[in-house]
């Protein structure tokens, strides 16, 4: 019986393994775990379209809102994104996605009942809980359904969901919230994920662990096991740091890049939605691939990883003046906006490039849990604390500056870049002997 039953399994693994042999089927998958991370980033984003009109309906603070756009999610979000993730590397990985879709959905809708900060903080709460179970299974899919070489690139094209997102979201919002209202763009938004994650149960196959490597499976390590292997590695503890920061100043940025808009350049919602939505959108689509494959393009043609760290290092460093020039020297709104998209370009070539450095110093059964922990560092401090801190920035400046408060608050922010940069730098010293040291 148990013979038969191995059988069975045996055979069930290879015509899965047959299925994802087949690049449409391995195409389509990973689409649909980029739409689901789309679906992730606009239930997530949306909040930062209808700031204006949330800020007035419930008489809240810059602070308050910096901290319903990030503190509120992030902290639920970071703290169970670990214990999720080693469920997911001992359990089906392919539910824990579609679980998850179906709950941060529903807590999205649940935003638009609302009637107070408390309540719209706990809702933003169960998004968090939601969301907590997106990502590292996903990352760890799809570093086992695409060969190394082309890992980044895959990796890459999953995080176009960020700013795919982030179109979608300030887009819809805005059309949402001129037409309707800011709860009803909170229901909106939030139902099409429950038919996602019905989408990701029924055709996404739970692939093989080690497939893209041909290895044998092995029992996953304890949490204690992978958090003490990373953190020994000294090219970690900066890539998670440098990582952390960029996401400070993108959130801290993007969060409130549509208040700015509004309040500094009086632009219209409908204006912000489209002008900013685009631009913002297809600048970081276009940086996110680009920032993956130039990453993998250099690795095969000079055999040496580091290039997935001089790609964010580059970048960030590139990035800094002219995000500087948006804020600080452009004098309208769709001026500010039009010059926007150089940084929004250089800022999205780090992650694809990190995701996969991460994914390196690991082993087969750590990937989930490396992520979990990567992620964990950057939406604590990038997702939690660059909202919130940036808005407090701006409530302090804002009676001695007025409006313009929030444009030097933003100022403020994009000089992080200069410590995020600093840690990219450190990487690049210890980090080819890490490679070097991870487990087959």
């Amino acid at each position: 019986m148990k013979e038969n039953e191995a059988t069975k399994i045996s055979k069930k693994t290879s015509e899965i393994v047959e299925s994802y042999k087949n690049p449409y089927y391995r195409y389509l998958v990973l689409g649909i775990l980029t739409t689901v991370y789309i679906s992730n980033f606009v239930d997530r984003q949306v909040i930062n379209v209808l700031a204006q009109y949330i800020i007035q309906d419930l008489e809240i603070s810059d602070g308050q809102f910096g901290m319903l756009s990030g503190l509120a999610f992030a902290l639920i979000y970071t703290t169970l994104s670990i214990p999720i993730a080693r469920w997911a590397d001992l359990s089906n990985r392919r539910n824990v996605i579609a679980i998850s879709a179906a709950i941060w959905s529903v807590m999205t809708a649940l935003c638009g009942l609302a009637q107070n900060f408390s309540q719209l903080f706990l809702a933003r709460f169960g998004v968090g809980i939601g969301e907590a179970g997106g990502s590292p299974p996903s990352h760890s899919i799809v570093s086992d359904i695409f060969p190394a070489e082309q890992r980044a690139t895959a990796l890459s094209i999953y995080s176009l969901g960020v700013y795919g997102g982030i179109l979608v979201g300030t887009v819809g919002g805005a059309y949402l919230v001129e037409y309707f209202n800011w709860r009803t763009a909170f229901v909106v938004v939030g139902l099409p994920g429950i038919f996602l994650a019905l989408l990701v149960r029924l055709i996404i196959k739970e692939p093989p662990r080690g497939m893209a490597e041909s290895r044998p499976d092995v029992e996953p390590p304890k949490f204690v096991y992978v958090l003490k292997f990373l953190l020994e590695r000294k090219s970690f503890r900066h890539l998670s740091l440098a990582c952390a920061l960029h996401a400070f100043v993108t959130y801290g940025i993007g969060n409130f890049m549509p208040l700015f808009l509004g309040r500094v350049h009086d632009m219209p919602i409908l204006d912000i939605g489209w002008y900013y939505g685009l631009v913002a959108g297809i600048a970081g689509l276009a940086g996110t691939l680009f920032g993956g494959w130039s990453a993998d393009y250099m690795v095969r043609k000079t055999k040496n990883r580091n290039w997935y760290i001089w790609i964010p290092f580059v970048s960030t460093i590139i990035a800094i003046p002219f995000a500087l020039n948006t804020f600080l020297l452009m004098p309208d709104g769709y001026i500010t906006v039009y010059s926007y998209f150089i940084p929004t370009f250089f800022g999205g070539w780090y992650l694809a490039p990190c995701l996969a450095a991460n994914h390196f110093l690991v082993g087969i059964r750590m990937r989930a849990m490396a992520s979990a922990i990567l992620l964990f560092m950057l939406n604590l401090i990038g997702l939690g604390f660059g909202p919130m801190l940036t808005g407090f920035v701006s409530d302090f400046l804002t009676p001695e500056f007025g409006n313009n408060g929030l444009r030097y608050a933003l100022s403020i922010t994009i000089l992080i870049n200069v410590w995020c940069a600093f840690h990219y730098y450190c990487c690049l010293k210890t980090i080819t002997k890490d490679f070097d040291r991870a487990p087959a």
